[in-house]
């Protein structure tokens, strides 16, 4: 776990304008990108260790002579930013970054987990695979990547999602950063997020979603309600950055791009032992800050046991 910056002290009309965002979307966007130059350094640095074609995965035959579904992903040891650190201060300390988090969660927030993000193309996953995942609703790639390149994350789309999927009996008392290190187009398997959505609380995933509208969906969680939220594709420029609610719903679709989509994922969380704007986010929700259970598409073995991905039709 690394310790963020001091921040800087705050405007009432920053700190206001954060929390309201949170309490109203489960979302801030900031107006201002981070250091477009440092983005393109670092993306470089990044494509400089693996070629994002199909080589990156295992052949049919290797995936089903030892199949492993957990344990793929980054971890300590094996995550690419480890080796990148010296190049990544102007995400963490990127003044508007680091006050808007401040917001939210006090100071002396700490970072849980940070990696890079792969969306992956079409024309990189190998026709068997592709195949075999059609239609799963979590089509996270690591079981099928050659175990010399796990230290990211790969995806080809994932469907609405809240990030306390990973985290059983945790309080939401942290928030996910996004950065896109280059432009990301609608091609480009840009963030779907459902603002309001967080106001329900923590919820199983799948999760209960209705179209009903060119960008609304009605969603469902059990006694605790069920809210219209609306639909906003993150679309952005290099250095395009965003924070959201532990609760707030999001996904991707599959890459339609010619080319790999390249970001970073933080996830931030409160040390702070006083109030901090995420307690008056937390308030507002109608549903549990906690769950025993996170996630029922999955068998014993890790595999994929649901066929179903509803942001796919967005």
């Amino acid at each position: 776990m690394n310790a963020m910056p001091k921040p800087r002290d705050l405007s009432p009309t920053l700190a206001e304008t954060v929390v309201g965002d949170f309490i109203r979307d489960g979302a801030h966007l900031f107006a201002d990108p981070v250091d477009p130059r440092a983005c393109a350094d670092l993306l470089a640095r990044i494509r400089q260790t693996r070629d994002f074609g199909s080589s990156l995965f295992l052949s049919e035959a290797e995936f089903d002579a030892d199949p492993q579904y957990t344990g793929v992903n980054p971890r300590p040891g094996r995550n690419l930013l480890e080796r990148l650190e010296d190049g990544l201060g102007f995400v963490e300390k990127a003044p508007q970054l680091v006050d808007g988090i401040t917001a939210l969660l006090g100071p002396d927030y700490e970072i849980l987990n940070k990696k890079v993000v792969c969306g992956v193309p079409a024309a990189s996953v190998p026709d068997w695979l592709r195949k075999r995942i059609l239609g799963n609703p979590v089509n996270n790639l690591g079981a099928y990547v050659r175990p010399q390149y796990r230290d990211i994350t790969y995806f080809y789309g994932i469907d609405f999602h809240q990030d306390l999927i990973d985290y059983k009996q945790r309080e939401a008392d942290f928030l996910t950063l996004y950065v896109y290190l280059h432009p990301v187009t609608r091609s480009d398997a840009p963030l779907y997020l459902l603002e309001g959505s967080h106001k329900l609380g923590g919820s199983v995933f799948p999760h209960n979603l209705t179209r009903i509208g060119d960008t609304d969906w009605l969603y469902q969680n059990g006694d605790h309600g069920e809210v219209v939220a609306r639909q906003h594709i993150l679309t952005g420029d290099t250095g395009f950055a965003a924070i959201w609610h532990a609760c707030t719903l999001h996904g991707t679709q599959p890459d339609a791009a010619d080319h790999e989509r390249i970001s970073l994922r933080y996830l931030v969380a409160r040390r702070h032992k006083g109030p901090t704007g995420l307690d008056a986010v937390n308030a507002k929700l109608e549903g549990p800050l906690s769950l025993s259970d996170t996630r029922a598409d999955l068998a014993a073995d890790g595999s994929a046991a649901v066929k179903r991905n509803t942001v796919n039709q967005a």
